[in-house]
Order: structure tokens, then C-alpha cells, then sequence
């Protein structure tokens, strides 16, 4: 006979509860949660790669479905609409999670994202992949909050640590490995295969979630629909308007609608939603409460920075190299290895430390390495610097990845109950997320507006901007808007890191209360 010290049950199970009662559903318990995790993240990191991986697609997308024109905002859609989709439901999809189980929910997630990724490989218009693009996002939204709650339901939290650093470690790995895996795809068989590689392994990805994910058990929850309508309004009306700014030159849309006054009516709608959810007395799409514990709050803002950055940073880089430079993808996405393996290797060991020191001490000079690592690359993007320096910023980049995505998720979901959890974890990837739309909508009008001021009349010129076609004078002027463009991203970062300052420390004692406050009521 076993006791849970040696299967490595969490302490936090109940040993017989039901559904409605228990962290995991009657006949369902497992010796280790760490199979169930090894299953979802696989799902995970597919859906993670999906949000950085067209990045290097772009100029090839263009090229392919949008070659007339010289405005990038276009083909930005294509990230923008995954990432709006994405944003607006995972809310609503946390909550589905604790309501119908984590498994069901994000099994679902992943046959729809595997269907949209066939759909998008498909896609003869700029039209269509957008569309497709969108339904993508919507099966990641159902996905994304599952694994977060189940760490946070199947891990005790002295073990956080180093769940979410394996967690930590895929999110920042997947984001750096798209653009390298999507340059090689494009090259090597066409920019559909950055869709069509998605299918065998949301398949595996699948089969090993069914088999290894316990059914968890679930909590009734009653969901706020005017909350969901509200919020979802509230960033299309911000993306839509800060994307398409440049594109309108920040004036008149269509009749009476001016682009400034959709941000105004975005952030109008945003502080309508703040106001609902206050006021909402049974069970808020977001429970403010939790934003009383001042790490939750840090983490968030510091995420939601985090996402603004990885999403916007790659898009100035891929279109210098390629447009200005004349690289390849492959060529392109190469330049980011050493960021993709030193925040691979480097990733799981900070994972360990998390259960044993300060996040603080790891995060810090996490977001100091990003941030200094974009200034390092805004010096590089000219026409003279030799390709191999750009090796040296992506070395930098990658130990920076590898101290900021585990100390964030550790920091935000530590104190989390059980019956919070799905929500908690909704809450954090909206943020992240949402960061990311933004990022996405700002960059392309950062970029647009840089490129306006540094090559005059671009937009009335008849010939379409095509990669490694650049005469030199327009190259020069086209370096220069990307080298000021990656400086957004960089300015953004400074927010994580202030806000990161502010985190409180997480020590044993609090592990300890918190153990205790999650272990079942013992039996009458």
C-alpha cells in the first residue's frame, strides 16, 4: 500500500469526494500529476507558438495574398484576429472549465483549433485566413485557462514552483520557437505548412490529454453574459482603432465615425465593464477580489507588458531582415536561436528555484535582460551592421525569457483557491493576452507611422513593398522606421519591470496556510 508522499499526490485532493466536493471526480485519481501536465503542454505550447510563429510569415503572406498595397496593417490582421479571438472568450472559458472540467473544456479547444489550423493552411484569400484565423483563436481561448487550473488544483503550493516553471518555460520557449520553426516551414514547403504542422500534433496532442488528464471535479457557476458582451465590445472597438489609425492618417472612417472616436468609446465601454463587474453580486466574469492581493495584481500588469512585448517585437525584426536585408525566413528566424535555446535550457532550472527563493530575485534581471537586449537591437537595424551581431542581442533575449514567464505564473496563481482557480487563470491569460492584441494593433501603426515619416509619400507609391527588392534609398529610410518601431516594445517592458518591484515575497509560511486553507475537511 501507497500514501500520497510516495505517489506524489498533492495534499490538496480529497480522498473520496464527489464531483461537486473533491479536487479530482470520484475513480479519478492520479499517482502524479505530472503526466497530465506533460499532456497538456504539448496543446499549450502549440497554441503559444500559433501567436509568434506567423511573425515570419508576414512578408511571405503579403506577398502571397496582399502584394498591392504598402500598408503592413493588413496582413497584421492575421495575428490580430488569432489574438483577439483568443483574448475575448478565455474569461468565460476558465469558468467553463470549473462548471463542465478542465479536460472536456480544453479537449474541445484543441479539435477546434486543429480544424481552423487545416482551415487556415486552405485559405486562398487574405479574407479567409483572417476569418480562419479568428476560429483559431477561439478553440486556444477554450484551451489556455485549463492548464493553469490544473496546476493550480493538482499541485500543492510549496510544488508550484516548479509546475509553473515547466509552464513558465513553455510559454516563453514557444514564443521564441515560432518564428524559427515558422522560417523554416516557409521556406521549406510555403507559409500554409505554419498552419498545416498543427494537425499531426493537435492530434497527439489529443489522444495523450484523453488518456493522462483526470477528470477533475466541478464547481456550479453562473456565467455573466452582459460581462462577456461588454468586454468583448470594449477591445474589439481598441484594437480596431489602433490598428487601422495609421491606415485612416487617425482621421474619419466612415461617415461620423472618426478613428479617435472608437478608442474613446473602446475605453468608455472598458470602464462600463469595470463598473458592471463591481457591481455584480453573484459571480462576475471577473471576481475584482482577487485583484486585492497585491502579487495577483503586479503579476498582472507586469503580463500583460510581457505580452505587448513578445508579440510586437518580432514583427519590426522579421520585416528588416527580410524587406530591407533580403534574408529568407530560414535565414531570418536562424538569428534566434541562441534566444530560443538559452531560454529552453535556462527555463527549468529557474523553475526549481521558485520553490525555494524570492521570484523577484530571478524575474528582475529577467525583464533588465529584455529590456536592454531591444535597445541592443534597435542599435543593430541598419543596412551596414554584419547579420552575425544580431546573435548577441537573441543570446541575451533568451536568458531574459527564461527569469520572467515561471515568476510571473508562480507569483499570480500561488495564493489561488481550488474554487477560484479556473478564474484566477482566465483572468491571467486575459491579460497576457489582451497585452498581446494591443501589441499586435500597436506595433502595425508604430510601424506604419515610422515608415510615413521616414520615407515620405510610401503610401501613394504605385510599386507594393516585396521583400529583399529595396532600392537603396528607400532601404535606408525603411531601416530606420523599423530600428525606431522596436523601441515601443522596449518602453513597454519598463512597465513590467515597475511593477515587478512591487511584488511581495512568497515564503514558506505562506505555502504552509495555504496548504492547510486547500486540504478537504476531514470525514465525519
Amino acid at each position: 500500500m501507497t500514501d500520497s508522499s510516495s505517489t506524489g499526490r498533492p495534499p490538496a485532493a480529497s480522498s473520496s469526494s464527489g464531483p461537486s466536493t473533491g479536487t479530482f471526480a470520484a475513480g479519478h485519481r492520479p499517482a502524479s500529476p505530472w503526466p497530465a501536465l506533460w499532456a497538456l503542454v504539448i496543446g499549450f505550447f502549440m497554441i503559444l507558438v500559433d501567436t509568434t510563429i506567423v511573425s515570419v510569415a508576414n512578408p511571405a503572406i503579403k506577398a502571397a495574398l496582399d502584394p498591392s498595397t504598402n500598408n503592413l496593417d493588413n496582413v497584421v490582421w492575421v495575428t490580430s484576429a488569432y489574438l483577439l479571438a483568443y483574448a475575448v472568450p478565455i474569461l468565460i472559458t476558465g469558468r467553463l472549465g470549473d462548471r463542465f472540467g478542465p479536460k472536456n473544456i480544453y479537449l474541445i479547444g484543441l479539435a477546434v483549433f486543429t480544424l481552423a489550423s487545416l482551415w487556415c493552411g486552405l485559405s486562398d484569400s487574405l479574407e479567409m485566413l483572417i476569418a480562419a484565423r479568428a476560429v483559431q483563436g477561439l478553440g486556444a481561448a477554450f484551451m489556455t485557462p485549463q492548464t493553469m487550473a490544473v496546476i493550480t488544483r493538482t499541485f500543492p503550493p510549496e510544488r508550484r514552483g516548479a509546475a509553473m516553471g515547466l509552464w513558465g518555460a513553455t510559454a516563453g520557449v514557444a514564443t521564441l520557437v515560432g518564428p524559427l520553426v515558422g522560417g523554416l516551414l516557409v521556406d521549406g514547403f510555403g507559409w500554409e505548412w505554419i498552419f498545416f504542422v498543427n494537425i499531426p500534433v493537435g492530434i497527439v496532442a489529443f489522444v495523450l490529454a484523453w488518456r493522462l488528464v483526470p477528470q477533475l471535479a466541478t464547481s456550479p457557476h453562473r456565467f455573466d453574459i452582459v460581462g462577456v458582451v461588454l468586454s468583448a465590445v470594449a477591445l474589439f472597438l481598441l484594437v480596431f482603432g489602433l490598428q487601422e489609425g495609421e491606415k485612416f492618417d487617425w482621421g474619419v472612417i466612415w461617415g461620423p465615425i472618426s478613428v479617435w472616436s472608437l478608442i474613446i468609446a473602446g475605453l468608455v465601454v472598458l470602464a462600463l465593464f469595470i463598473v458592471q463587474q463591481a457591481r455584480t453580486r453573484s459571480e462576475p466574469l471577473v471576481p475584482l477580489d482577487l485583484f486585492r492581493d497585491r502579487n495577483f495584481s503586479g503579476a498582472n500588469v507586469a503580463i500583460a507588458a510581457v505580452g505587448f512585448t513578445v508579440t510586437s517585437m518580432s514583427l519590426p525584426m522579421m520585416f528588416f531582415l527580410q524587406t530591407a536585408r533580403g534574408l529568407t525566413p530560414t535565414e531570418a528566424a536562424l538569428l534566434l536561436i541562441p534566444m530560443a535555446v538559452l531560454s529552453g535550457v535556462l527555463a527549468p532550472f529557474a523553475g526549481k528555484l521558485l520553490d525555494r527563493v524570492d521570484p523577484r530575485i530571478i524575474l528582475i534581471p529577467g525583464l533588465l535582460c529584455v529590456i536592454v537586449a531591444l535597445i541592443w537591437y534597435s542599435t543593430l537595424i541598419t543596412m551596414d551592421t554584419p547579420i552575425w551581431m544580431f546573435l548577441m542581442p537573441s543570446a541575451l533575449m533568451g536568458i531574459g525569457n527564461a527569469g520572467m514567464w515561471g515568476p510571473l505564473a508562480t507569483t499570480a496563481t500561488r495564493k489561488l483557491p481550488p474554487r477560484q482557480a479556473g478564474a484566477g487563470a482566465g483572468i491571467y491569460n486575459t491579460t497576457r493576452t489582451i497585452g498581446s492584441v494591443i501589441g499586435s494593433a500597436s506595433i502595425a501603426a508604430f510601424m506604419q507611422s515610422r515608415l510615413e515619416a521616414n520615407l515620405p509619400g510610401l503610401a501613394d507609391s504605385p510599386a507594393g513593398i516585396s521583400g529583399g527588392t529595396l532600392p537603396p534609398q528607400v532601404a535606408e529610410g525603411f531601416a530606420a522606421g523599423m530600428s525606431q518601431a522596436i523601441l515601443l516594445p522596449a518602453c513597454v517592458m519598463v512597465v513590467a519591470l515597475v511593477a515587478s518591484l512591487f511584488l511581495g515575497r512568497y515564503d514558506k509560511a505562506d505555502a504552509a496556510a495555504s496548504a492547510r486553507a486547500e486540504a478537504p475537511a476531514p470525514s465525519a
